[in-house]
């Protein structure tokens, strides 16, 4: 979802990284001027998309794809703020809600209107009055279980925040790093929005004595702490619960050999967060007319309907299909919490700033 290590584990990057053209450049420096027939988009890590669907966009445009990847959704965009004044590329792609005041309030990007912007679910749009970012993808940053373990322990698993926070569940959750990571962020800002701006604190106390485990990022809530994992790792992580994607499921199932037939892990609905990632033109992009057909191409059925089986999130355009193995291990959750935009930007720093001081110290 940027934001960040993001939504898939690092078996299904690498395995999804296969089949995608990903060139990626130089990351110590502006991009090269002069070369109008190339564009480049500035990502995150998991950026992924099928080879055919690039080639037809280099096809139908005239411009060749270059794809710098910078770190997690976090990571890149701090890259890309500092060194705005000569870019790295023409657009960033997965600038998140939970960041995008950030990127906005230090002029990272432009004003451009992508064509079929009128496609967009009304509900995932965002600075509709300067267009200076498109939306491109969603899904639900929740609490992932692992099936086996509760199954064996005659345990039901969790469903809510306010499960997580019972005697049962002691010790079993892990989470990422709400100050360096977009799912640990997410995480924090769904329990304010489950709780308020009076309660989340107190929420979180009680979270805290209930033994939550804190990581630096997701990589290493998923892959090493996570008891669920398929990670290929041969020792597996002691902690059943753990803050990830409502779309790790199908990721398990996906790319899993042999494919079992039900997937290993679950998602506790009552701790989503919906997320919502934008792309938008750099400032001082030097390929323009390239980033702007990029971001059109972003938007279009066929790009939109090529990610949720690469990068595992959901299209936010009207008539974008979604593949049905992929809407039948990994729904979108029915009530998410979510806030406004305006709030996260005010809110985020002193949340995360006193969240830091409650729980890490």
């Amino acid at each position: 979802m940027g934001i960040n290590a993001k939504r898939l584990t690092a078996t299904v990057v690498g395995l999804g990284m296969a089949g995608t053209l990903a060139a990626c450049g130089s990351s110590d420096g502006g991009q090269e001027s002069g070369d109008s027939t190339t564009v480049t988009l500035v990502s995150h890590d998991s950026w992924a998309a099928s080879k055919d669907v690039i080639a037809a966009f280099e096809k139908q445009s005239g411009y060749k794809v270059r794809v710098l990847k910078d770190g997690d959704a976090g990571q890149a965009v701090n890259k890309a703020i500092l060194t705005k004044d000569n870019p790295q590329g023409d657009v960033l792609f997965g600038v998140d809600n939970t960041l995008l005041s950030r990127a906005l309030d230090n002029g990272l990007f432009q004003p451009y209107e992508a064509k079929g912007s009128e496609r967009i679910k009304p509900e995932y749009r965002a600075d509709q009055e300067q267009h200076r970012v498109t939306p491109v993808d969603t899904g639900d940053i929740c609490v992932n279980y692992d099936k086996k373990y509760f199954a064996d322990r005659d345990l039901q698993p969790p469903r809510s925040f306010d499960d997580l926070i019972k005697p049962a569940y002691k010790n079993l959750l892990v989470t990422e790093n709400a100050s360096s990571s977009s799912p640990g962020l997410g995480f924090l800002l769904g329990t304010a929005a489950k709780y308020g701006d009076d309660g989340w604190e107190g929420y979180w106390k009680k979270l805290k004595a209930n033994g939550v485990k804190v990581v630096d990022g997701w990589e290493q809530a998923y892959n090493e702490e996570f008891s669920g994992s398929s990670s290929g790792k041969k020792a597996k992580g002691d902690r059943p619960l753990v803050v990830s994607y409502a779309s790790s499921p199908p990721a398990e199932v996906l790319y899993a050999e042999p494919k079992p037939t039900a997937a290993p892990t679950g998602v506790a609905e009552g701790t989503c967060f919906r997320q919502v990632e934008y792309a938008g033109l750099l400032s001082n992009a030097r390929n323009t007319e390239g980033g702007k057909a990029l971001l059109d191409f972003l938007i279009g059925k066929r790009f939109q309907e090529d990610m949720p089986l690469n990068m595992f999130v959901y299209p936010v355009t009207e008539g974008a299909q979604v593949p049905p193995e992929f809407v039948k291990y990994g729904p979108q959750a029915k009530d998410p919490e979510t806030m406004d935009p305006a709030k996260i930007a005010d809110r985020r720093d002193p949340w995360i700033k006193s969240w830091t001081s409650l729980v890490l110290k």
